[in-house]
This record gives structure tokens, sequence and C-alpha cells, in this order.
């Protein structure tokens, strides 16, 4: 049996993208929101210092992200910031899920925990794929423009 190559096994078509609720990340991101409202946020005690932090930025990711979305054409800047922005909160819910799955392990589910982490590890390395697409695309369109100029 020899090397059998097939372009359509390694290709998936997507859809394209209209607004920032056809972005995956956002999906994925506002997804794992939810997971952590539902499944770690309730058997959380009350006076948890780590319950509003890990609420704060499980909520700011998929906001940045769409925020992000927005200015990409009119701010540059703040977009790539924003995105930057986003890679270093998915850390810091990853933190915040470790503490408090290793803090509180009589009351939460560590293999939930633990799902969530990988969900933002994951998430991660694709908002980085983003942000290297959009960076990409911006010193393209910044040559073509210098180009023109000349």
């Amino acid at each position: 049996m020899g090397y059998k190559y097939s372009p359509s096994s390694r290709f998936r078509s997507k859809k394209p993208i209209r607004s920032f609720r056809d972005l995956e990340v956002y999906q994925r991101t506002a997804e794992i929101f939810v997971d952590v409202m539902k499944k770690i946020v309730p058997l959380l005690p009350e006076d948890v210092p780590l319950k509003k932090e890990l609420v704060d930025v499980s909520m700011k990711i998929p906001h940045y992200i769409a925020e992000a979305h927005s200015r990409r054409f009119d701010d540059k800047t703040k977009a790539m910031q924003l995105i930057e922005e986003v890679l270093f909160l998915c850390n810091k819910a990853m933190v915040y899920i470790e503490q408090v799955r290793d803090v509180y392990s009589d009351q939460l589910d560590k293999v939930v925990c633990n799902e969530m982490i990988k969900s933002y590890t994951w998430a991660r390395q694709k908002i980085f794929n983003l942000y290297k697409a959009w960076k990409r695309f911006y010193t393209e369109t910044e040559e073509k423009n210098y180009k023109n100029i000349e």
C-alpha cells in the first residue's frame, strides 16, 4: 500500500466571518464563561475572594474579543492590544480555576475544572493564531499602501 494524500481530508471549509459571533474563539470562550457560572461559581462559598475575580476575568474574555473584532479596521493598535489582553486574561482564568479547584477540592469536581482549563488552553492557542493572522494582514496592508504611494 502506497502513500495516499487527500487534500480534502485536511481542508475544512469555514463559513465567512461576518460578525464577532462567527468567530469560533468568541463562541468557545462564551461557552466556557457559562460553564464557569453554572459549574464553579454556585459551588464556592459566598465570601471567597477568587469568586468575583474568576467571574470578572471569564466575562471579559468574550467581551474583549468582540470589541477587538469591532476595532480591527478603525483602531488597529487598540484591537491588537485587546487581543493581547485576552491572551493574558486566558492565562489568568486558568490560574484562578486551578486555585479554586485545589483549595475547594471537596466542593468542586476536579474533572470539570480540568476540562475548563483545557478549553482555555485551546482558546488561548486559537486567539494567538487570530492575533498572528491580524498582524500579518496589517503588515501586508501597510506594505501595499506604501507601494501605492511610491
